[in-house]
């Protein structure tokens, strides 16, 4: 019998994909049992390419991202660009960041930290979906370049992990 769900299985992820990319979603996640130790969970995702264009405001919008970036920033560096920095992590997508799960809520990670790779580092709402942003590796965080509810580019530097 488990032959057969095999072959069941494999036409059912197959149709998960399709629905995927027909409907444009970025991530299906389903959970089915068969019988008491039969199951199935399947989780179907893919990267989706965002193309940056510049934005038609970006003289008046470059200066108010600029200073309400600095006060969450450590002490100033040589004026390197943060995005250089090899413990950089960029963002992932466009949205409105937020640093912790809810508005009363402790932050997920503040400068100073330390963090396992995989840890939720903050908090990306793109499409009215929330998209938790993992660490993508271990280390300890040494500036956070955004604050709470800032606006994002895709590949902006979010953080810096040494």
């Amino acid at each position: 019998m488990a032959k057969q769900n095999n072959n069941q299985d494999v036409e059912f992820i197959r149709a998960l994909a399709t629905l995927l990319n027909e409907n444009d979603l970025t991530e299906l996640e389903v959970k089915r049992e068969y019988g008491e130790a039969d199951r199935l969970n399947v989780r179907v995702s893919r990267a989706k390419q965002i193309i940056q264009t510049p934005a038609v405001q970006a003289p008046v919008a470059a200066p108010v991202v600029a200073s309400v970036a600095a006060p969450a920033a450590a002490p100033a560096d040589d004026g390197a660009d943060p995005s250089a920095h090899p413990g950089a992590v960029p963002s992932p997508m466009v949205g409105t960041v937020y640093l912790a799960p809810e508005p009363d809520a402790a932050a997920f990670a503040k400068v100073g930290d330390s963090v396992a790779e995989g840890d939720t580092l903050l908090i990306i709402e793109a499409m009215k979906t929330m998209n938790q942003i993992p660490a993508p590796k271990s280390g300890t965080i040494k500036r956070i370049l955004v604050a709470d509810g800032d606006p994002v580019e895709f590949g902006a530097p979010l953080m810096i992990i040494e």
